[in-house]
């Protein structure tokens, strides 16, 4: 897969077809106006997957929930 990069009047008279090409092909385009990056056409991603399913891992663990995630002299400290 590759970045295409593309003059921003050429997307304009190509749009549809690089949406298409973007969607299908799952490779990027790099838009550029006088040389200048000024946006980048991405694919979507799944739409169906849950967004709670984007955080899976991000969570640390925590063994004991009920229980002062801190000390207490912690706490007098911060007061």
């Amino acid at each position: 897969m590759g970045d295409r990069t593309i003059a921003a009047a050429e997307f304009k008279a190509k749009c549809l077809a690089l949406i298409d090409r973007v969607r299908e092909r799952g490779e990027p385009i790099t838009i550029t106006k006088r040389g200048r990056v000024v946006a980048r056409l991405v694919p979507a991603g799944d739409q169906d997957e849950k967004p709670w399913l984007r955080i899976r891992g991000t969570v640390k663990k925590y063994d004991r929930p009920f229980e002062p995630a801190i000390d207490e002299s912690e706490i007098e400290a911060l007061q």
